[in-house]
Parts: C-alpha cells; sequence; structure tokens
C-alpha cells in the first residue's frame, strides 16, 4: 500500500509513518499543509503514481479550519479512484457529507480521539485504499441524524438501523453479528432487506453496502 501523509504537526506526521512504514507499507510523501498535499498528489499523478490512499487532517494552515477536508473533496474530484481518509477531532458535518457524497468507493472519516488501537487505524487505513469505508459511528450518527430523508428511514426496522450503522463503520457481516450478538444468517438477511427497501439492485454488485449508507447521507 502506498500512502501519502498530510499533517501540520511534525510528531504526528513521523508517528503515522512510522506506524505504516513498520507494518510493511510506503509512504511516498508526507506534507504540512494542503497545498502542499495537492501538489504532492499531483506530481505523482504526472509521474503515473498515484498512490493507493491520501490520510489528511481536517484543520491545516495557513487557517487551521477546513482547509484539509476542502483539499480532500478536491483530490477526490480530481481522482475518483484515490482512497482518502481524513482525521479529525471533531465531526464537520458539512464536509463529511460532502466528501462522502461524491464517490461510493475509497472514503474514510475518524476521529483522532475514539481512535483506541493502532491496530484499528491501520485496518481502517488499508481497507479505505482497497476501495471500502472506515467512518467512525460518531460520525455516522450524526450524519444519519442530519439526513432530511425521513420517509426512507422510517421504512427500515430498529434492527436494520443498527445493522446499517455498523456497515457504515466498514463492519462485515460477520463482525455485525458479533456485535448484535445475533447470527451471520440473521445479518444476511437485514442486510438484504436494507437493499430491498433502499430500492439497491443486485446488478449494483459489492458497491450496495456503501450505496445503502450515501442514500442516507445525501440530502
Amino acid at each position: 500500500m502506498r500512502v501519502v501523509i498530510a499533517e501540520d504537526s511534525v510528531l504526528l506526521r513521523e508517528g503515522l509513518t512510522r506506524l505504516l512504514t513498520d507494518r510493511g507499507h510506503e509512504v511516498v510523501a508526507g506534507v504540512g499543509d494542503a497545498e502542499a498535499l495537492i501538489k504532492a498528489i499531483r506530481a505523482l499523478a504526472d509521474e503515473g503514481a498515484l498512490p493507493d490512499v491520501v490520510v489528511a487532517d481536517v484543520r491545516m494552515p495557513p487557517t487551521h479550519t477546513d482547509e484539509g477536508v476542502r483539499a480532500a473533496i478536491r483530490l477526490r474530484q480530481d481522482h475518483p479512484g484515490l482512497g482518502v481518509l481524513v482525521l479529525s477531532q471533531y465531526v464537520e458535518e458539512q464536509y463529511a457529507t460532502e466528501l462522502l457524497a461524491g464517490s461510493s468507493r475509497g472514503i474514510g472519516y475518524l476521529l483522532k480521539d475514539r481512535v483506541a488501537e493502532v491496530r484499528e487505524f491501520v485496518d481502517a487505513v488499508v481497507r479505505v485504499a482497497s476501495g471500502g469505508t472506515a467512518l467512525d459511528p460518531e460520525v455516522v450518527a450524526q450524519l444519519l441524524g442530519r439526513s432530511r430523508k425521513q420517509d426512507v428511514l422510517a421504512g427500515l426496522t430498529p434492527r436494520e438501523r443498527e445493522v446499517l450503522v455498523l456497515m457504515a463503520e466498514g463492519r462485515t457481516n460477520g463482525a455485525i453479528a458479533r456485535q448484535l450478538v445475533v447470527s451471520d444468517g440473521a445479518v444476511e438477511k437485514h442486510v438484504s432487506n436494507i437493499f430491498l427497501k433502499l430500492g439497491l439492485s443486485p446488478s449494483d454488485g459489492d458497491h450496495r453496502r456503501v450505496l445503502a449508507v450515501l442514500t442516507y447521507l445525501n440530502s
């Protein structure tokens, strides 16, 4: 996995680099502001060496407000196949929704203070690089609550909503079953019902899991 890290804190940037390289991944660039991030990705793309994933802080110089996430949105527009994992200290609802609504693959949004284990973080980076999703439960909760599509939400049972939230976190059916203490078959049935109620046909393939979540996030 080839990674670009955008984080203005030198200690955190070096720490993330060490975490990933120690596990066999290649950090091809580390930058400290959004403009440098965009330039780095542009240069790599020109060389035909676009990375698998970008890990970017939301708040970066010069104003330390939303430069990082704005850069992430721009990069997704320019390079739809590029995985983007955003790290933040809080949920920036407007930009999180815009980022997630742009594409159904390779998106992550984690809250720094809620990443409890190194393995959990690295797994999230790998999942996003592979085209999956990695969303903190708090991000999911806030964005689902912000959605105005109550008519669609009303069609789901409470258990189906629980399953959908866990799907949004990037969990497999097996992991969902363990979390809810139910059988794998029960989870598969709930997932099938969710797809049916949201009008997602089998032709949508594996993307149905992400499309199910995006149906709620888009408003």
